[in-house]
């Protein structure tokens, strides 16, 4: 279970970290030319998925502490939970 929350994390920060990039990479063309409305569309298009993607990010946060909780109330006897690091 903490493997699939893992991975689900390094994939949502992975895919946090690209979209920043293109944020950043469509901002610098909207600073060269500030008229362009495709331009302006597709940056707030990308701003839309980022914070979609952070939102994703807390909500995995949420599931993976809920499920921590759980397992420990449920199986306090079979579980130990992992320490935080």
């Amino acid at each position: 279970m903490m493997e699939a929350h893992l991975t689900r994390d390094k994939a949502i920060k992975s895919c946090i970290a690209q979209t920043s990039e293109v944020m950043g990479q469509l901002r610098e063309e909207r600073a060269k030319d500030s008229d362009n409305l495709v331009l302006l569309r597709q940056l707030g298009k990308e701003q839309t998925k980022l914070k979609l993607m952070q939102s994703e990010l807390n909500v995995e946060e949420v599931v993976n502490d809920r499920s921590l909780k759980v397992f420990s109330e449920r199986c306090r006897i079979h579980y130990t939970p992992p320490k935080v690091k």
